[in-house]
């Protein structure tokens, strides 16, 4: 684990233990992640994150809108994968990046509490993950 990562975890674990993120949080994480950050606390700000539960399981993965006019919502684990373009490109391939606005907007919701919560049965969530 690189030192960036270890003090983004760092700032995530203290987020997620506070519910809450203060102006200098905010300006560490926008230094690290850059306008991916400020895409994703946008995408926060209108309730762009929908975490969906598997019952009786418990599992879960988040469904993201983007910015586009489409409004496409992508799939996406927080720390390990995302479904959009930007994912596969900027990171996998080039290595930009460490993570995706949609990644992005997915730990803060969670760390924040702002997540819309959905309940599905654990064979509809094995679908959705199915597709990605």
């Amino acid at each position: 684990m690189n030192s960036t990562t270890m003090v983004a975890e760092a700032l995530w674990k203290n987020i997620e233990s506070n519910h809450s993120v203060t102006d200098d949080q905010l300006g560490v994480l926008h230094f690290l992640f850059g306008k991916n950050f400020e895409r994703a606390t946008r995408i926060v700000d209108q309730q762009g994150v929908k975490r969906i539960s598997g019952e009786p399981s418990g599992r879960s993965i988040f469904q993201v809108v983007g910015e586009s006019r489409k409004k496409e919502e992508y799939l996406c684990f927080a720390e390990h994968y995302c479904g959009c373009y930007s994912f596969f490109y900027d990171i996998v391939n080039r290595g930009e990046q460490l993570c995706c606005k949609h990644q992005l907007a997915a730990r803060l919701a969670a760390s924040l509490g702002a997540c819309i919560e959905g309940k599905v049965s654990d064979e509809e969530l094995a679908m959705l993950l199915s597709k990605l």
